[in-house]
């Protein structure tokens, strides 16, 4: 049976962080070494290795260890004086016996094909090993120990042994095993798929992979070891570990098929969707409120996603969103200390990060290469044969996958794009499957995030009703609040705005969210409306659709206050909104209160700032279309927003 793959494995560290804790006895010592010795044993004397990945040099230094025990146990016992430099030794046996049990947990919660990749450096670790004890056992003052004569005899008949036969540097099995592998890479590399039985011989018979569930493991490890920056040195190239992840991904579809890929999605449980948790929000753009993955910093000192600034400014916007100062420069500044934060958060999190438009030093889980490409859009190929003509199983399955894939880089949402995925997935939100909906809704927002997919979603008849359908009608709250998500990512490309706006229904659907989903749902509705809120011809369509009067009574929801205050800095500027807000208290009140006491910088700001044009708007100029509010009305507003707007809370900091 495959062990337990460990998720989040710690890396190997260099042999100087283990050390012997100082200030110990002789006797202290040999205890500490003992129990240290008798743990490493219990736990892996009795294990089968028969079908891993370093085997042969486990099973040997464990038989070493072993016997080093019985040296250490009759030290320990006898309570004799220890000559100064047999001391020594034992403290460099702590050492080696601390890196030994390190090592092969190590390897016993490694995914396979990650120790085959690695197998020159993890043999070297072996070999090293080796070599101390080895050095160790001949520097052993043994005539002054007065060892009895059984304990000796082994301890000896190990020092000739290690000395003349030291830990494997490589299997030659393994190591014939690690370059099969990277020349069914070259394959893939030079545009040629392997053949199935290759494929089925290598992960099925050599590698001993069982079933498809073990494969899922590989390659959730491999995505997981990617993203550990520290990871990395010049023996695995980040690109290699890619096109295997890539290559494991096709090969589990062309040896297990989609169905029992599926069985084993469902037996694993599934980790938490980005959109479903809660994401900090100083990792979030205030434009387009998703967590950023190439943040600037511009003139005023604020940080901003590079494509939402960027898309602000061509908009005809000199001001800042958040701050309301006049944008100066249009350089940008990289802020890299943020942009690691967030890429580690990602990573410990178990989520790939969003498309970079600067590329990473180091490649990521969707790293360009002919081999990468080659195998998904392989893949994507087999996946949307089984989601046009197969069963509900097999459509629900692909679909899942296909929402996987569509999470890990910008080149398989173009090549899912280009095979033909999204009419496909457009046809099949409307399934009265709720699992199936589900998925595939999720498959459309994670294509929609690449501006060109936006494009084809949009112009792929009948799919934006069908995406307001399930936002009104969708089968669980999840579909719904998905839709939401997608409705908001087509929006954000400004082209999309209007007929996004203009679908029947949509706004109201969204308002309907924002007022009384859940918070979630809430989350994704206001983000939508902050995005539409965007447009010059929106804010009659948000006056009409009630969406102004969600948004005031958003105000009073922490959670999404600093979403809806942003919307609504947007619409104040009009006269006709800022004069229909005048009448409402509690939106004048709810602003004036964001910009006190607002959680974030940023969310007071963007109330301060509202607050400030709805007071430029109702205090001046008539206060409102047609001049209808009278000096009383004004003189209202402006005592009540006075002492807020002077509020010493109200920069960012």
């Amino acid at each position: 049976m495959t062990p337990v793959i460990v998720r989040g494995t710690r890396k190997l560290p260099p042999p100087a962080a283990f050390f012997t804790p100082s200030g110990l006895s002789d006797e202290a010592l040999l205890r500490l070494l003992v129990s240290v010795s008798e743990n490493l044993v219990a736990k892996y004397s009795g294990r089968s290795w028969s079908t891993w990945p370093q085997r042969r040099n486990a099973r040997s230094l464990i038989r070493r260890i072993q016997i080093l025990l019985l040296f250490f146990q009759f030290l320990r016992d006898c309570r004799k004086p220890i000559p100064i430099l047999a001391v020594l030794c034992l403290k460099e046996f702590f050492i080696v016996v601390s890196r030994a049990k390190f090592l092969l947990d190590y390897c016993r919660q490694s995914g396979r094909l990650w120790l085959l990749l690695r197998n020159p450096m993890i043999s070297g670790q072996f070999h090293d090993l080796g070599r101390e004890i080895s050095t160790l056992l001949d520097l052993l003052p043994l005539d002054e120990l007065e060892l009895f004569s059984d304990v000796r005899e082994h301890v000896e008949l190990l020092r000739r042994h290690v000395g003349n036969s030291l830990l494997h540097m490589n299997c030659r099995e393994e190591e014939e095993l690690r370059l099969h592998i990277l020349s069914i890479l070259k394959e893939f590399e030079e545009e040629r798929l392997p053949e199935s039985a290759d494929l089925k011989n290598t992960f099925l018979h050599r590698i001993q992979i069982q079933n498809a569930r073990d494969l899922d493991s590989e390659i959730e490890f491999l995505e997981e070891q990617i993203y550990n920056l520290d990871e990395f040195n010049d023996e695995i190239e980040s690109a290699t570990i890619a096109s295997t992840i890539a290559v494991a991904r096709y090969s589990r579809f062309v040896i297990f098929g989609v169905s029992e890929a599926e069985e084993a999605g469902k037996r694993k449980q599934s980790p938490p969707e980005l959109n479903f948790i809660s994401v900090p929000k100083d990792f979030c753009c205030p434009i387009s409120l998703e967590i950023m993955s190439d943040p600037v910093v511009i003139s005023t000192g604020q940080t901003y996603e590079y494509s939402s600034i960027a898309q602000w400014i061509a908009g005809g916007y000199r001001t800042c969103p958040n701050s309301g100062q006049t944008i100066k420069s249009t350089e940008f500044t990289p802020n890299s200390a943020l942009r690691r934060l967030i890429f580690q958060w990602c990573a410990h999190m178990g989520f790939p990060c969003s498309e970079q438009r600067n590329t990473s030093r180091r490649a990521g889980p969707g790293a360009t290469t002919k081999a990468v490409v080659k195998a998904n859009r392989a893949t994507t190929r087999i996946l949307i044969g089984y989601l046009s003509a197969g069963d509900l199983n097999s459509k629900t399955a692909a679909a899942q996958e296909l929402r996987k894939l569509a999470e890990i880089g910008r080149e398989n949402r173009e090549i899912i794009a280009e095979e033909g995925a999204i009419p496909v997935l457009c046809l099949l939100i409307r399934s009265r499957s709720q699992i199936l909906q589900k998925n595939a809704i999720f498959a459309l927002l994670n294509l929609s995030i690449h501006d060109p997919n936006k494009r084809m979603i949009m112009n792929k008849e009948g799919s934006l009703s069908s995406i307001v359908a399930v936002l009104r009608h969708g089968l669980t709250p999840e579909s719904r609040e998905v839709s939401a998500a997608v409705l908001f990512s087509l929006s954000v490309a400004y082209e999309h705005k209007k007929r996004v706006m203009e679908e029947r229904g949509g706004v109201e659907a969204l308002v309907w969210m924002l007022s009384r989903g859940s918070e979630r749902g809430k989350k994704d509705a206001v983000m939508a409306l902050f995005s539409l809120s965007t447009h010059q011809e929106s804010w009659g369509r948000m006056v009409s659709s009630g969406a102004v009067e969600a948004l005031v009574g958003a105000l009073g929801d922490e959670m999404v206050a600093g979403e809806a205050a942003g919307a609504l800095a947007l619409l104040l500027r009009r006269r006709t909104v800022a004069g229909w807000v005048g009448w409402e208290a509690k939106a004048v009140v709810g602003l004036g209160r964001g910009n006190e006491s607002g959680e974030h910088g940023w969310e007071r700001e963007r109330c301060g700032g509202a607050a400030r044009d709805f007071q430029e708007r109702w205090t001046g100029g008539g206060g409102g279309e047609g001049g209808k509010k009278n000096g009383e009305e004004r003189g209202w507003c402006s005592g009540l927003m006075g002492p807020l707007l002077t509020s010493p809370h109200k920069t960012n900091e």
